[in-house]
């Protein structure tokens, strides 16, 4: 039989191999909650507050580079968009202050500038948006009894070309007699042709039109004048013409 003393003892060590074993439980317990396996243990580590903080600084410089690299690409295209203009406003030995704005209204298409280079004089001005009542006065429609479509089409010419805008600043009464006296309105027109393909430099001078009268070329580069006309933009080629937008009606002496 054992001893009160030695049983005592025994007693209090298997109370305290109980105490560490209940410990040993629960520290794994309170492991396992909140660890898991590998995977869950480094999820709970990313959830901690300065780790979310570090991930969203991440995103953050994520979406400023990707918002830099939109904004430079956008101002690669203007970039690309400005120099597609100027190439074609220099293009063809292009002269005046006007031909950025008309390579910028149009583009491209039949009415552009590398477009008029493709068809003869006539049909080259008919897709120019910029050339409307002028199209009109040359192909009957201002007068029936005045078509000039075959004739300038037939041949190399210079053609000083009102706009649009040059048509509406002649007064009304006039318009009126070239719309119904064929043989005023056949005058006009011809005196704003010249015959030959005529460059920016050598258009320069007193040339004689197809009408018979003479038209006076002055300046050079973007400062050229037709008598009392300022050149838009020169040295438009067509197939069979080069073609000077002009912002007057040139008026021969009658």
């Amino acid at each position: 039989m054992p001893t009160p003393t030695t049983e005592g003892t025994t007693m209090r060590t298997l109370r305290t191999k109980k105490s560490l074993l209940a410990l040993v439980a629960a520290s794994a317990l309170a492991l396992s909650a909140c660890g898991g396996d590998g995977d869950d243990g480094d999820a709970g580590m990313d959830d901690m507050p300065g780790n979310e903080q570090s991930e969203g600084n991440a995103a953050d410089d994520g979406t400023a580079e990707d918002d830099m690299a939109t904004e430079e690409g956008m101002a690669g295209e203007d970039d690309m968009a400005e120099e597609t203009t100027e190439d074609m406003a220099a293009g063809g030995n292009l002269v005046g202050p006007g031909c950025a704005a008309y390579a910028e209204a149009v583009p491209d298409g039949a009415g552009s500038v590398e477009g008029m280079a493709q068809d003869p004089v006539a049909v080259a001005a008919s897709n120019n948006p910029l050339l409307t009542t002028l199209v009109a006065a040359v192909s009957g429609e201002l007068n029936p009894d005045v078509d000039l479509v075959d004739t300038l089409n037939g041949d190399e010419f210079t053609v000083f070309a009102p706009v649009d805008d040059a048509f509406a600043a002649v007064d009304q009464e006039t318009l009126d007699a070239l719309s119904t006296d064929a043989d005023l309105l056949t005058t006009v027109l011809t005196y704003h042709v010249v015959p030959g393909q005529l460059s920016p430099e050598e258009v320069v001078g007193e040339q004689t039109t197809v009408q018979g009268g003479t038209v006076e070329v002055a300046g050079e580069g973007d400062s050229l004048t037709v008598n009392d006309a300022t050149v838009i933009c020169g040295g438009v080629e067509t197939e069979n013409a080069t073609v000077y937008l002009i912002d007057a009606v040139l008026m021969p002496e009658m």
